[in-house]
């Protein structure tokens, strides 16, 4: 059973960082890309990086350089540092892998960015 464990989420004033993980279990880790997914309340849920190797990433382009992807296949683990954080930046985040045609989903952490 594929299962999606995020953390990292909280409260943080307009400029400040945050680091989101996401544990996965379930399926052979290292041979699947892994994603980060935020939904702002009221609106779509929209991609904002995935990550297939160290050196292969992409990201929403509106985002700039001031998030970074990055997995630690040895913990099985996807991280997401957020820098210089903006109230735009609020929203849940969700950590997400797709085998075939089937996107797997954890149960989100809330990122609140407000003064």
């Amino acid at each position: 059973q594929i299962q999606l464990v995020e953390s990292g989420g909280g409260l943080v004033q307009p400029g400040g960082s945050l680091t989101l993980s996401c544990v996965a279990s379930g399926f052979t880790f290292n041979n699947y890309p892994m994603s980060w997914y935020r939904q702002a309340p009221g609106k779509q849920r929209e991609l904002v990086a995935t990550i297939f190797t160290p050196k292969n990433t992409k990201y929403a382009d509106s985002l700039g350089d001031r998030f970074t992807i990055s997995r630690l296949n040895i913990k099985k683990t996807v991280y997401l540092q957020m820098n210089n954080l903006k109230p735009e930046d609020t929203a849940v985040y969700y950590c997400n892998t797709r085998g075939g045609t089937v996107d797997y989903w954890g149960q989100g952490t809330q990122v609140t960015v407000s003064s």
